[in-house]
Order: structure tokens, then C-alpha cells, then sequence
């Protein structure tokens, strides 16, 4: 199965991500039903493991967004089980070196690209199986996380790892790296819109994509218009907790 998101990207297609850090099949296919290009299920902080994340690639699987995932960190075995299960796309955090990169690379790839281990039990299903093996390294999206000073001083050769898909800034750990205090998601000042700025122009030159965490609707159509080209909208837990509050309040305001 060709990848809808890169082709979305190539063509200049702004696009938004879902955000699954609850364990549970069910709030995945009420997400996947929202209208999201893709839908990550995050590994790192949500309460996913690797049995609830292919249980929510099943739930997603008839409704149409991508699935991706963001794993709990560089390490290469759950990189493979994640990608036979099904993911299309994959976001791996604090990769602060070229050779970090490398790495997250070398395990996300077939030979000869990298060492990926063959065994698409699930993914296969996407598509015809027979072909998997032949499509898997161009389909896969490899997108390390871009979130400390050390990342930002690294990125042009970080970028310029071939298989190295794009970028996912990290808004909160990136800002405490840079010593920009106290850690939100979406700054109300400009502090971080100058290394944005620097992001952007560094992947657009090389035909890169980024993208980062957000989580207002209003705040990623201006990421979007800054030069992002996807954003996550929240989380499926802090979209919940939004939309009770905002009904809440107007319970009690009335």
C-alpha cells in the first residue's frame, strides 16, 4: 500500500495527526473516524504497549487515517514488531546524532538499506503480501524527534542520513533543552518561532518534511501556515479532558 501521507506531503497537502495514548481498540476507531490523515499511538508517554497498539491498528484499519506509532525509544526490536504489526510510519524520540539516526533507520529498513528482519505478519495484510518486501522502504516513514539543543546543533546531519523520511518536534522538551521555561505545548510568546523558522528551511531544502506536537486546532493552522507540513491535534486523553471541561463550564457559567 503506497503511503497517502507522503504523497500528501509531496503535493503540498497540509495534513493533521491523531494522538492515541489510550489503551483500548474502541477510542481508536472513534479517532480514526474523526477525519485525521494518520493517527500515531504513542508508545513513549501514553499507556500503550505493544498488544493495545495492534489492537488499535486493527480498530483504524477500515476507517482510513494512517497508522503510525511512536515507540518508547531507539531500540530495534520493537521498531520491527511495530512495523510487522502494521505501522506505516514511525516517530522516535530524542535522536540527538547522526548516528542515532542511523540507527532508528538501519531498523526500519530491508537489506540492503538497513537490517530490518523479515516478517511482516500483520503489515502484509495491507496490501498484496507478495510485494510487502519490495515496498516496505519506500512506504515506511522514519521520523526521528527533533527535541534538544544538542538535535537542533545536529540537524543538517541528521537530515542528511539517507532514509531519514523527515522530522517531529517536540514543542515541551525541545523548549527545556533550550533553557525556554516553564515546558508548554503551545508557547504564547515567540520564543521558539526563531528555531522553528531554522526547522523548516532545513528540511524543505533537502525535500524533508516536519512536523510537531500541538494541541489546539487554531495553533496548527498557524504551524501549518508557518511552514509545518502536519501537526498533531492533541491527544485522545487531552481532547476528552478539553471537551469536558469547555461543557462543564458552560453547565456552571449558565
Amino acid at each position: 500500500m503506497a503511503n497517502a501521507l507522503r504523497e500528501a506531503w509531496k503535493a503540498g497537502r497540509k495534513t493533521v495527526n491523531g494522538w492515541l495514548s489510550i489503551p483500548s481498540g474502541y477510542v481508536a476507531e472513534l479517532m480514526a473516524g474523526v477525519g485525521f490523515e494518520s493517527v500515531t499511538v504513542d508508545l513513549q508517554h501514553g499507556l500503550q504497549d505493544y498488544a493495545s497498539a495492534l489492537a488499535c491498528f486493527q480498530a483504524m484499519q477500515s476507517m482510513g487515517p494512517l497508522p503510525m506509532a511512536r515507540i518508547p525509544w531507539n531500540e530495534p526490536g520493537i521498531v520491527g514488531k511495530l512495523l510487522d504489526a502494521g505501522a506505516m510510519g514511525l516517530i522516535c524520540p530524542m535522536v540527538n546524532t547522526a548516528e542515532e539516526a542511523r540507527a532508528f533507520v538501519s531498523a526500519c529498513r530491508y537489506p540492503p538499506l538497513g537490517a530490518r528482519s523479515y516478517g511482516p505478519i500483520r503489515a502484509g495484510l495491507y496490501g498484496e503480501r507478495s510485494r510487502y518486501f519490495e515496498t516496505a522502504n519506500e512506504d515506511v516513514l522514519c521520523l526521528p524527534m527533533i527535541e534538544t539543543a544538542q538535535a537542533v546543533d545536529n540537524l543538517d546531519a541528521i537530515l542528511d542520513v539517507p532514509g531519514v523520511d523527515g522530522i517531529y518536534v517536540g514543542p515541551t522538551d525541545l523548549g527545556i533543552s533550550l533553557g525556554i521555561l516553564p515546558p508548554i505545548m503551545e508557547r504564547p510568546d515567540d520564543a521558539l518561532l526563531p528555531v522553528y523558522d531554522r526547522l523548516i528551511a532545513a528540511c524543505h531544502a533537502r525535500g524533508k518534511f516536519i512536523g510537531l506536537h500541538a494541541t489546539t486546532g487554531a495553533y496548527v493552522r498557524r504551524m501549518h501556515a508557518m511552514g509545518f507540513d502536519y501537526a498533531t491535534l492533541g491527544s485522545d486523553a487531552t481532547n476528552m479532558v478539553i471537551g469536558a471541561r469547555a461543557q462543564l463550564e458552560a453547565v456552571r457559567a449558565g
